[in-house]
């Protein structure tokens, strides 16, 4: 009983730092806390926000590994870019640092895919990739969203693993990739076209060595995707 008692506490512990992860995130985003300057002490943070000391130093912990700032010794710790305050808006509340979690989550489980997919692809899946590739194209051109053509290529590519499991796992989970996918979709739309450009280079290099069977180059390329579409989400405006 002692124990299941503590570990239910520690899992409220980490539900309230998420809480306290989104409102830092929110305040930069507002612009409470301009980029370069340093943040308030984890003291002056917990009685401002009205949570404990070990709970602020959780959700900072956090807000370091999604490089939204950065530590400097001896001196604190300060703002190193501002997101766009609407990614917040498209998020549901108190679930950012569970959207982040699943970024992590799909570097790995994609990259997997992709070095299947790689070995096993067949001429079908060859034509559901291509056809997925070119929606996405089609869309950059007509300046829409993409998001379900996105995520139609990111199916192709589980289906080409030829593994039930891949699939299996994107419907289990499929309210948790759309959010992914419309998010970083649209918050790509308010970057420079270079930047939006730079989106559909990276699903190219994948599909080549998928086509190319290099399978290493595939995992590599689709792991480097998802950090990097996680990475996105908080990129400074």
């Amino acid at each position: 009983m002692k124990q299941s008692a503590a570990i239910d506490s520690n899992r409220g512990a980490t539900r309230f730092s998420d809480i306290i992860y989104e409102k830092i995130v929110g305040m930069i985003a507002d612009g409470n806390f301009p980029v370069n300057e340093r943040l308030p002490s984890e003291e002056k943070l917990s009685v401002t926000l009205r949570a404990s000391r070990p709970v602020v130093r959780e959700a900072l912990e956090r807000l370091r590994a999604d490089g939204l700032i950065v530590s400097r010794k001896g001196s604190g710790s300060y703002v190193r870019q501002r997101p766009d305050s609407s990614m917040l808006k498209m998020v549901p509340v108190g679930s950012l640092a569970d959207v982040q979690r699943f970024f992590e989550f799909r570097a790995g489980l994609e990259a997997e895919a992709a070095e299947l997919a790689a070995r096993n692809w067949q001429p079908v899946d060859a034509e559901r990739i291509t056809a997925a590739l070119l929606a996405i194209e089609q869309c950059l051109r007509n300046g829409e969203l993409g998001a379900e053509e996105d995520q139609a290529l990111h199916d192709a590519i589980a289906v080409a693993t030829g593994n039930q499991f891949h699939t299996t796992v994107r419907e289990w989970f499929r309210p948790h990739f759309a959010i992914g996918h419309s998010v970083t979709r649209s918050l790509s739309l308010k970057r420079t076209p270079e930047q939006i450009r730079s989106v559909q280079d990276e699903h190219a290099v994948i599909v080549e060595a998928i086509f190319a069977r290099r399978e290493a180059d595939a995992h590599d390329a689709m792991k480097r995707h998802i950090l990097n579409a996680r990475a996105r989400m908080f990129q400074g405006i």
